[in-house]
C-alpha cells in the first residue's frame, strides 16, 4: 500500500482502532463466545422442561451459541437457584425458574439467597395453568363430585404434589381450604412423577400442568375436571374453569429467565431481545400453543415488578394454607 493510499484509507482505520479501544476500555468483550448453560429447576418432560428446551433453542439460534440445559429438581427450585446465584455473573450461567421461586420465600424460615437481589430478571417467557386431573377410577366427573366424594371418605384421597412451594402442591393445598376437604399430600420430584404416579393409581388426584396434562387427557388415562385459572382454555374445551366450583380460585404457572445479580445489562439486553423475538414468532407461539402454553416477554424490569407481585401474592396463599417446608 502507498502512502497516498494509507493516508485514503486512514479515517475508517481510526474508526475501526477507537471501536476496538473503546471496548476494550470498558472491559467489554463479545458475548456469548462459548456455550451457556441453562439451569432448569424441574425434571425432563415437565411443563417447565417444555418451555426451556424451546427457549434453549431459539437462544442457540439467536446467539449463535449452543444453549445447554441442565435439569436440576428438588427443593421447590432451591437446588437450581442455589447453583445460579453461585454462578459468575457473565451470562454463561442462566435459570429457568417457574411459580416455585414466589412460594419459596413464605414456606421456609431462611433461604439460602435473597428471591429478589440475587436475581437479576430477565424476561417473563410462558404462562400456563394447571388442570385439576383424577385417575379415571376415582367415581367424579365434576369439581363438586370430587368434593362430595373427598367429603364421604376424608383421608382416602391422596394427592401427587410435587416439591414444596410447587404449584401442585399450593395449588392442592388451597384447593383443600376453600373445598374443606381432607386429601393426603404425596410428594414427587416433579410433575413427570406426579404424572406418571397419578396414571399408574398410586395417587388418585393432582394438579397438572396444562402442557403435560393435554396427552393423557386426549388418551384417556387421566380425566380433566378443571382449570386452575378464572378462565377455560380451547385446548380443553369441555373443561370448566375451577372458579366455577369454587369462586376465587386462581392458581396458575409462569415461566422465566433469570441470571445471577450483577450480571452486565448489556448481555441481560441481549437475552431479553431474543427472548422477545421468540414470543413474536408465529411458528414457536404455535408450537406453545400446542403444549397449553402462552409465549409472553417484557422488560428487565417489567419482569422485576412481576416477581414482586407475584411473591406477596403467594404470600398470602401459603399464609391461609399454613404451608411450611422441612428446616433447610
Amino acid at each position: 500500500m502507498t502512502n497516498m493510499q494509507f493516508a485514503q484509507h486512514l479515517p475508517a482505520i481510526m474508526l475501526v482502532l477507537s471501536a476496538v479501544t473503546h471496548a476494550a476500555g470498558d472491559g467489554e468483550e463479545a458475548y456469548p463466545t462459548k456455550p451457556v448453560r441453562m439451569l432448569v429447576i424441574s425434571s425432563a418432560a415437565g411443563s417447565t422442561d417444555i418451555i426451556a428446551r424451546m427457549t434453549a433453542k431459539a437462544l442457540s439460534e439467536g446467539l449463535r451459541q449452543q444453549v445447554v440445559l441442565d435439569n436440576r429438581p428438588g427443593g421447590g427450585g432451591l437446588i437450581a437457584s442455589e447453583i445460579l446465584v453461585g454462578a459468575r455473573p457473565d451470562g454463561y450461567t442462566l435459570l429457568m425458574s417457574n411459580t416455585s421461586h414466589s412460594v419459596q420465600p413464605h414456606i421456609h424460615a431462611k433461604l439460602p439467597y435473597d428471591p429478589i437481589k440475587d436475581f437479576a430478571p430477565v424476561s417473563l417467557v410462558a404462562v400456563t395453568h394447571s388442570v385439576l386431573m383424577v385417575n379415571p377410577t376415582v367415581p367424579a366427573s365434576s369439581v363438586k363430585e370430587l368434593i362430595a366424594y373427598a367429603k364421604a371418605q376424608p383421608g382416602k384421597l391422596n394427592y401427587a404434589s410435587g416439591t414444596n412451594g410447587s404449584s401442585a402442591h399450593i395449588g392442592m393445598e388451597l384447593f383443600k381450604l376453600m373445598a374443606g376437604v381432607n386429601i393426603v399430600r404425596v410428594p414427587y420430584k416433579g410433575t413427570a412423577e406426579n404424572v406418571n404416579a397419578l396414571i399408574s393409581g398410586e395417587v388418585q388426584v393432582a394438579f397438572v400442568t396444562l402442557p403435560s396434562a393435554l396427552p393423557h387427557a386426549a388418551s384417556g388415562r387421566l380425566r380433566p375436571l378443571a382449570i386452575g385459572g378464572p378462565k377455560g382454555t380451547p385446548r380443553l374445551p369441555d373443561t370448566p374453569p375451577l372458579a366455577d366450583a369454587l369462586p376465587g380460585f386462581d392458581i396458575g404457572t409462569w415461566n422465566g429467565v433469570m441470571a445471577p445479580a450483577r450480571t452486565p445489562p448489556r448481555i441481560i439486553a441481549r437475552l431479553n431481545n431474543e427472548i422477545r423475538k421468540m414470543s413474536e414468532n408465529a411458528e414457536a407461539r404455535d408450537l406453545a400453543a400446542s403444549q397449553g402454553a402462552t409465549l409472553v416477554s417484557n422488560s428487565p424490569e417489567a419482569f422485576a415488578a412481576y416477581l414482586r407481585d407475584q411473591i406477596e401474592k403467594f404470600g398470602r396463599v401459603a399464609k391461609s394454607t399454613g404451608i411450611r417446608a422441612p428446616s433447610l
